[in-house]
C-alpha cells in the first residue's frame, strides 16, 4: 500500500507535526457537506488525546474546537500582570463556590452496543479509548437501560412468565451478556478510573402492569405496598444481583425512566406510569427499602428521570414526604422538553427547595424532532446545543450532563420503533469505521477537564459590549486547578479577558462558533 520508505517517513513527520494535542494523533477530517468536520477512525487509527497535564505556575493551557475545524487543538500561553480593560472580563471570585460535579458521559442502549460490536476488535477498542480513555474524552458515567427500550430492536424484559411474582424465571438476556457486559468491562478495563454505572427501566414486565402492554398508557396493577410493587421493587435487585455476577457494581438507578411518558394514551415507546404521589410511595414503601435491605449497600437512587418541566412539583411531591426522601439521593432531568420550562423557575427553585439532592441530566439526544434530520455527519450546531445545555445546568446547579446513545448507525439506529436520533459517534460497520461528530468533542470539552469532585465557582462578569455574547462556567479541581469551559456560538470573534487574582490575567479571544476550555494552576 505504501509506497516505500520515503512515504512512512513522511506520514511520521505529518503526526509529528500536525496541530493537536501534542503528541496526540491529529484528526483524520472527512468532509460530508454539512457545515464542519468529523473525525474518521478504523481498526488501525484514530485521534488521540495527551493525558491532561496543567501547566506550570503563571501560564496556561488551552484547548480549542471550532466550527472552522479545529479538535481540542491544545496551545499555552503566559499569564500577564495587568489588564488591557477588555469589554468583556470573566473575573474568578473562589470564595463563592457551589455544586460539586459528579461527571459526564452516555448511555450503553442495545442499539449503541450492537453499533459497538458491529466493529473490528480493533476499532472496537479505538471506539472505546475514544470516550473512556486518558487518550480520549474520559467519561466516567455510564447510563444502562434495565431491559429493553426503544432502542433495541425487540421488546422484552427479564422476566415475561405470567405470574411470576418470585421472578424465579428471572435472567438476563443476550443484550446484557453478549454486547452490554463485555463493553462495559472493557471500557472499565481502559479507564483510568471507576466507572459510575446506573440503570434506568423503561418498562415492567407486562403482567405487572394494568393495560398489559409494553407500550401506551399504563402502570403497575395495584397500589404501593402490594405484591405488584414489591416485586417490581425487586427486580430491581434482581438485576443488580446479575450485573454484580460480572463484576460490574452500579452507582445509582433512576426510579424508572419517563414516568410521565406511561400516562400517555398509545405512548409509542416502552413505558411505566407514575404519577409523583404513585412514585412517592412506590419509592417510601418498596423500592426504596428493597434498595436498602439488598447486598448492594450504598447504591443511590434518582428519583423523576423525566423532563424538569415537572419541577419543582414533582420534588416538591415526593421530598417532602419524609419516607421517600431518606431514599433518594437525586433527581434526574431529560433535556426534550427544556423549551418550555425556564431553568430558573425549574432546576433553580428546586435546588433552593432542596438543597442536599443533587439534580443531574440523564438524558438528552439532538435529531429527535420529528422535522429535524436524524443523522447530519459534522453538524457543529448539534455540539453548540449540547455545550449551551450543558453551561446552561452547570450554571444552575446541575452536577453531571448524560449524553444518550454512545453510537448509533448512520440512519440514526437501529430502533425497533424507527425513532431515530443523532449520536457523538456515528459507525458505519460496512466500512469498520467510525465517525466522532463535533458533539463528541463539545462533550469532550467538558469531560475530560472536570473530572468528579471538581465545584464549580463564580464568575464576576465586566461587560462594555452589546454583543459579545458567550457562555461560560468556572471550577476548580481537586487538585486546585482552574478550568474555565467558554462557548461562542455566533458567527463573529469575541475578544475577552480572563482574572484570577493572584495568578494574574489572559488576554483571550474566543473564535467565530467555538468553544474553549482554559487549564491553570493557582
Amino acid at each position: 500500500m505504501w509506497a516505500g520508505c520515503a512515504s512512512i517517513m513522511g506520514w511520521f513527520l505529518f503526526i509529528q507535526t500536525a496541530p493537536g494535542a501534542a503528541g496526540g494523533r491529529p484528526c483524520n477530517a472527512k468532509n460530508f457537506g454539512h457545515d464542519s468536520l468529523v473525525c474518521e477512525c478504523s481498526a488501525t487509527y484514530c485521534d488521540t488525546l495527551d493525558p491532561v497535564v496543567v501547566p506550570a505556575l503563571g501560564t496556561y493551557a488551552k484547548y480549542e474546537s471550532s466550527k472552522a475545524g479545529k479538535r481540542l487543538e491544545r496551545s499555552e500561553g503566559r499569564f500577564q500582570s495587568n489588564s488591557t480593560a477588555p469589554d468583556l472580563l470573566l473575573k474568578l471570585d473562589t470564595a463563592q463556590r457551589y455544586q460539586k460535579v459528579k461527571g459526564f458521559g452516555g448511555a450503553l442502549t442495545d442499539s449503541a452496543a450492537m453499533n459497538i460490536m458491529a466493529l473490528s476488535p480493533g476499532a472496537q477498542t479505538n471506539l472505546l479509548k475514544s470516550y473512556f480513555s486518558e487518550e480520549g474524552i474520559e467519561y466516567n458515567l455510564v447510563r444502562i437501560p434495565m431491559a429493553s427500550c426503544d432502542f433495541s430492536v425487540r421488546l422484552y424484559t427479564y422476566d415475561d412468565s405470567e405470574g411470576d411474582f418470585e421472578l424465579r424465571n428471572f435472567s438476563l438476556t443476550e443484550e446484557d451478556t453478549k454486547l452490554k457486559i463485555p463493553i462495559l468491562q472493557h471500557a472499565q478495563a481502559v479507564a483510568r478510573t471507576p466507572l459510575s454505572l446506573y440503570a434506568s427501566p423503561w418498562t415492567s414486565p407486562t403482567w405487572l402492569k394494568t393495560n398489559g402492554a409494553m407500550t401506551g398508557r399504563g402502570t403497575l396493577k395495584g397500589k404501593p405496598g402490594d405484591k405488584y410493587h414489591k416485586t417490581w421493587a425487586n427486580y430491581f435487585i434482581r438485576f443488580l444481583d446479575e450485573y454484580a455476577k460480572h463484576n460490574l457494581t452500579f452507582w445509582a438507578v433512576t426510579a424508572g425512566n419517563e414516568p410521565t411518558a406511561g400516562e400517555i394514551v398509545f405512548y409509542p415507546f416502552q413505558c411505566l406510569g407514575f404519577s409523583p404521589e404513585h412514585q412517592r410511595d412506590f419509592i417510601a414503601q418498596d423500592l426504596g427499602p428493597a434498595l436498602a435491605n439488598s447486598s448492594h449497600k450504598g447504591i443511590q437512587l434518582i428519583m423523576l428521570d423525566d423532563q424538569r418541566v415537572m419541577l419543582p412539583y414533582w420534588a416538591e411531591v415526593v421530598l417532602n414526604d419524609p419516607v421517600a426522601a431518606s431514599f433518594i439521593n437525586g433527581i434526574g432531568i431529560h433535556w426534550y422538553l427544556d423549551f418550555l420550562a425556564p431553568i430558573d423557575l425549574t432546576l433553580s427553585i428546586t435546588h433552593h427547595l432542596f438543597p442536599s439532592y443533587y439534580l443531574l441530566s440523564t438524558e438528552a439526544s439532538t435529531g429527535s424532532y420529528f422535522w429535524e434530520p436524524r443523522v447530519v455527519l459534522g453538524g457543529w450546531d448539534r455540539g453548540s446545543k449540547y455545550s449551551h445545555s450543558i453551561l446552561m445546568n452547570l450554571n444552575y446547579y446541575v452536577t453531571g450532563w448524560t449524553d444518550w446513545n454512545l453510537a448509533l448507525d448512520l440512519e440514526g439506529g437501529p430502533n425497533w420503533s424507527k425513532n431515530y436520533v443523532d449520536s457523538p459517534v456515528i459507525v458505519d460497520s460496512s466500512k469498520d469505521l467510525f465517525y466522532k461528530q463535533p458533539m463528541f468533542y463539545h462533550m469532550g470539552h467538558f469531560s475530560k477537564f472536570i473530572p468528579e469532585g471538581s465545584q464549580r465557582v463564580r464568575l464576576v462578569i465586566s461587560k462594555k459590549c452589546y454583543k459579545c455574547n458567550l457562555e461560560y462556567a468556572a471550577f476548580l479541581c481537586p487538585d486546585g486547578a482552574a478550568v474555565l469551559v467558554v462557548l461562542n456560538r455566533y458567527p463573529t470573534d469575541v475578544p475577552f479577558g480572563i482574572s484570577d487574582p493572584g495568578v494574574g490575567y489572559i488576554e483571550a479571544v474566543a473564535p467565530a462558533d467555538s468553544i474553549q476550555t482554559y487549564l491553570w494552576r493557582r
